[in-house]
């Protein structure tokens, strides 16, 4: 083992916030994350019924909610004030007025409208309600059309249902079968944290050096090689961590995996090295700790909302287009989801990660800012001997 590693070494164990972020801290934040989405499918989420008509009908529609794997009729109400009170309390998600004379109109032919109500702010048990109770209304719907088609006698069973559902459709969701939103966030936000780690960790690699080592005594005569043999170990603890989330996901997880992990593991050392520019050029524009902070937490905190996931990326504006081409993990999880979902060819990944071409310029910003640093301490220390 080198001397520099012996240091970093030493550094490390005297540097207890250091050590926290290249061990337990990023292990927490994941497992934290996990936890929240570990249920992986929404189930049971709480609705509530109006039913303003006490026919055979009516119950039946409501048994048809119930039974959805999505939802589950928690109560049922007297009025569409006490329903929206409850819906504004959070108590549940969304309720369904059914009119009265329901079951009577229904004999009629005359088309009742049921309505719906749900909480629209939260997206994703929005979008969740709003398809379970089309579900539900569609079956219903369907089923009383082959019961009316089926009375005049003239038509068979398969017939009826013919008449009834004239269009079927088969809605096949791919790369995502099961719709499982901890498969489909956690492989997006677990590398928006590592990415988080790995800057913020080298921002405190290069402060404990500069406290422990001192700038002129640390850089020398050759910055370049010196911030190199600094943080050339602590690559592998990233890359370690890229890889622990990579076989946690599809090994341990066992989620489909169409690709290569040789191409991600390639993908994961140019997003650690552009992440370790990035925290470098935070550090020596200041060579203050905290302020570099402050830079990497503005930085990187849109990460998830900017990689393209859960927003596209064709609907963003110009600036959130830019502030996303500047992130490393935005080109890295395009090779992800090309690897992990579609199965390209290597080559095809690799291109995703050409733009990490222009990491280059901050690392020669790095490198001139290091350099400023010295001669300015070299010129302090010279005017302080001449006086």
């Amino acid at each position: 083992m080198n001397n520099a590693s012996v240091s970093q070494l030493e550094i490390i164990r005297r540097d207890k916030w250091l050590l926290s972020s290249l061990t337990w801290i990023p292990v927490m934040l994941a497992v934290m994350i996990w936890a929240i989405f570990s249920q992986g499918i929404a189930r049971d989420l709480p609705i509530g019924v109006v039913n303003l008509d006490s026919g055979k009908m009516s119950q039946h529609l409501i048994r048809y909610y119930d039974a959805t794997a999505t939802m589950k009729v928690e109560q049922q109400f007297s009025s569409v004030l006490e329903a929206k009170e409850a819906l504004v309390a959070g108590n549940i998600y969304a309720y369904a007025v059914i009119p009265d004379n329901f079951e009577q109109e229904i004999y009629k032919q005359l088309a009742p409208q049921v309505s719906v109500f749900y909480n629209s702010q939260m997206i994703l048990v929005g979008k969740l309600v709003n398809a379970a109770f089309l579900q539900a209304q569609g079956t219903f719907n369907a089923e009383i059309s082959t019961v009316s088609n089926l009375s005049h006698g003239n038509a068979t069973l398969s017939s009826a249902m013919a008449k009834a559902v004239p269009i079927r459709t088969q809605i096949t969701p791919l790369f995502n079968k099961n719709s499982n939103y901890a498969q489909f966030l956690m492989s997006a936000i677990i590398p928006a944290l590592w990415q988080i780690c790995v800057v913020v960790t080298t921002i405190l690699v290069l402060s404990a050096n500069l406290r422990d080592r001192r700038l002129r005594p640390w850089l020398s005569d050759q910055p370049t090689l010196a911030i190199y043999h600094t943080l050339a170990p602590y690559t592998w603890v990233f890359m370690l961590q890229g890889f622990a989330f990579l076989c946690w996901f599809y090994l341990g997880f066992k989620w489909p995996m169409n690709g290569s992990f040789f191409a991600l593991l390639f993908a994961q050392w140019l997003t650690t090295i552009a992440c370790m520019v990035m925290g470098s050029l935070f550090f020596f524009l200041t060579l203050d700790a905290a302020r570099a902070m402050s830079f990497a937490g503005a930085f990187t905190a849109p990460s998830f909302a900017f990689m393209g996931i859960t927003f596209p990326v064709t609907d963003m504006n110009s600036l959130a287009q830019f502030w996303r081409s500047l992130l490393p993990i935005s080109h890295y999880i395009e090779a992800q989801v090309s690897q992990v979902s579609y199965g390209q060819n290597w080559t095809t990944s690799i291109s995703h990660l050409l733009p990490m071409l222009g990491y280059l310029i901050p690392a020669f910003v790095v490198i001139a800012l290091a350099k400023k640093h010295l001669n300015t301490l070299v010129q302090d220390a010279h005017h302080g001997s001449v006086s």
